[in-house]
Order: structure tokens, then C-alpha cells, then sequence
């Protein structure tokens, strides 16, 4: 019997690993979809590729990459709608999977995005089957969240990279603002106190 195959957007290689385990157990030929715009900076895109690699090569997976950094893409879509830059985010990234997806006639597509506790699901799921309805395949929304720790914890086993921040300019100023936020508040507390 053939597999039904499904296209996997992936955002890193640590968020692959438990979606990938789930999608293969329900019957799924899963093949992988890197396509990120949203990454900064360079070095960090390059990181997420390596990482995604290492991966791939782990698990046997079919990696269709799109390696153009797409920082420009990106900003232009972003800008002046910073505060609702996951929408703007997960469109562009879901838009161009649900494109391939049809193109390869595939009978399915969904998204490592849906593996984060931090990512906003609802919103995911809607523009999923959004874009489904309009290229004509099917969404596969499925929340992978469960697997978090697991899906972690084998990242860490196998030495793959896990990165601090959701990948956008934008959550990189929010993850390294809270810390100097920290740091200051604990510096004043230590002020008063002396």
C-alpha cells in the first residue's frame, strides 16, 4: 500500500524530530520543506541548516530546501505590522508550502511550527486551512506540542543545535531585552539593598 505523502514545512531541525516520528506512525511519507525568510541573522540561517541537515541525514528524510536568505522578503512584508508580524510570518512560510504541496501533489501539508509551545496555533491552523482551501490540498493540522520535552531532549542526545529564539529580528530583541531587563532589575534590587 503507497503512503500518503504529506509536505512537512520545517522551521529548525530539533522541531522535525517529534512531528516527523508522529507523521510517519499515522502512515505519512513525510518530505521536509525548509523555507524560512523570517531568520536572522545570516549566521543563525546557516546554523538552522546545518542543524536541519544533521537531521535529516538521522532520520532518512527528504529535505526540498530553499536556502535564499529572506531577510529583505521578510521586511518588506513585515514592516509597519511588526505587531502582527507571526501572521504576516506564518503566511509567507505556509503560503509558499501549500504552493509546493499542490505542485507535488502531495496529499497534504502542515508545520513544525505546530510542535512550539510558543507558537500561536489557532492562527496557524486558520491560515493553514485558509491556504488549503485556495491550492486545493489539505491542511493537516495536527498539535505536536505534547512531544515537546521529548522531541528536545532527543535534540539534545543527538547533538543537534537548538536555537534560543523563534528566529525573526524581532524575537531576537525580544529574548536578548528580557535578559538585560533581568540583569537590570537585579542590578537596581542589589542597589537598594546596599
Amino acid at each position: 500500500m503507497k503512503k500518503k505523502q504529506i509536505l512537512l514545512h520545517i522551521c529548525c531541525g530539533p522541531c522535525t524530530l517529534y512531528p516527523l516520528k508522529v507523521l510517519r506512525e499515522e502512515g505519512f511519507e513525510a518530505i521536509g520543506f525548509f523555507y524560512n525568510p523570517n531568520i536572522h541573522p545570516y549566521r543563525e540561517f546557516r546554523r538552522r541548516i546545518s542543524a536541519l541537515r544533521q537531521v535529516a541525514e538521522k532520520k532518512d528524510l527528504e529535505v526540498i530546501w530553499n536556502r535564499d536568505y529572506g531577510l529583505r522578503t521578510f521586511l518588506r512584508e513585515v514592516i509597519f505590522r511588526e505587531d502582527d508580524r507571526c501572521e504576516v510570518c506564518y503566511y509567507l512560510r505556509l503560503r509558499e508550502t501549500a504552493r509546493l504541496a499542490a505542485e507535488l501533489k502531495a496529499e497534504a501539508f502542515t508545520t513544525t511550527l505546530l510542535y512550539s509551545p510558543f507558537q500561536k496555533h489557532e492562527l496557524i491552523r486558520d491560515i493553514g486551512e485558509a491556504l488549503a482551501a485556495q491550492f486545493k490540498v489539505t491542511f493537516f493540522y495536527q498539535d505536536f506540542r505534547p512531544g515537546y520535552r521529548k522531541g528536545q531532549e532527543e535534540a539534545i542526545t543527538l547533538g543537534i543545535y537548538r536555537q534560543p529564539y523563534c528566529g525573526c529580528i524581532f524575537s531576537e530583541e525580544e529574548r536578548y531585552d528580557k535578559k538585560l531587563r533581568r540583569r537590570r532589575q537585579r542590578h537596581e534590587s542589589f542597589h537598594r539593598i546596599s
